[in-house]
């Protein structure tokens, strides 16, 4: 996939940038602590998201969940966090996040709401069966967060963020199952012995998702951390207009990763 390359050639980037920095640093130790005494902290972050867009409680056209995979989720931020004079233990932390976020799963259905493509044709209905899903959506996000620092190790945040939808897709297929087209009783479309339908809902994707992130980081050394973000979104992954899926789904992420601080 496209993205997935340009993510795997901006890590690439992100880690030689590490190395030059590292090399920095080390011919000019006092870096750190002259930023620190302006109360300012410079970081970049890679990480991977674990997780899935998933409703608040489970639907009852969902009767299981059969199979999941996150997905490799990369993800690239700079931040940066101004500590108060006032009270120097607190700051305020802004950033800017290059981000994938998607899932792959199975599960068996009974009377889910769906539209597949069958022999070229749209057909809308209710599914019972099993429903493959492939999730993935590449964001720019803003997270703009409240810190905390117990000591020089550890520091904690809370906050809002805000993420722009560069571009996802969400399709997948049916199989061993039949589709009611229409209603309910309506005409029984069978899918069983190896035969599929696809169903393709990407083009109903939402543009924009904002929600509360929480997380933490550990110092493990003078410049480098150890970091953990819960990230949860508060809108729906598809917009508001899009009536085939009858749930919300949010999207749910935790982010687990190194970073470098300057």
């Amino acid at each position: 996939m496209k993205t997935t390359n340009i993510i795997a050639k901006a890590a690439a980037t992100t880690l030689l940038a590490f190395v030059a920095a590292t090399a920095q640093a080390q011919n000019t130790p006092n870096a750190t602590e002259e930023g620190e005494r302006n109360g300012w902290e410079l970081e970049v972050k890679a990480g991977v998201n674990i997780g899935g867009a998933s409703p608040l409680s489970m639907p009852r056209e969902i009767r299981s969940i059969d199979s999941y995979s996150p997905r490799l989720n990369a993800s690239l931020e700079g931040v940066a966090t101004k500590w108060l004079d006032s009270n120097p233990n607190w700051g305020v932390s802004a950033g800017l996040k290059f981000e994938q976020k998607g899932m792959i799963t199975g599960a068996t259905t009974k009377g889910y709401s769906m539209e597949i493509i069958n022999e070229g044709e749209r057909v809308s209905g209710f599914w019972t069966g099993y429903v493959k899903t492939r999730y993935t959506s590449t964001f720019l996000s803003v997270p703009v967060m409240a810190n905390y620092r117990f000591c020089n190790k550890w520091k904690v945040r809370a906050g809002l963020f805000a993420s722009f939808r560069l571009d996802g897709e969400f399709n997948g297929d049916v199989s061993n199952g039949y589709l009611r087209e229409g209603s309910p009783i309506g005409e029984k479309l069978t899918y069983e012995g190896g035969k599929t339908a696809t169903y393709d809902f990407s083009s109903h994707l939402n543009h924009f998702h904002w929600g509360a992130q929480i997380g933490g980081t550990w110092q493990a050394s003078t410049h480098f951390t150890l970091n953990a973000d819960l990230t949860w979104a508060m809108n729906d992954i598809f917009e508001s207009n899009f009536k085939t899926i009858t749930f919300n789904m949010y999207p749910i992420y935790l982010n687990l990763g190194f970073g470098y601080k300057f």
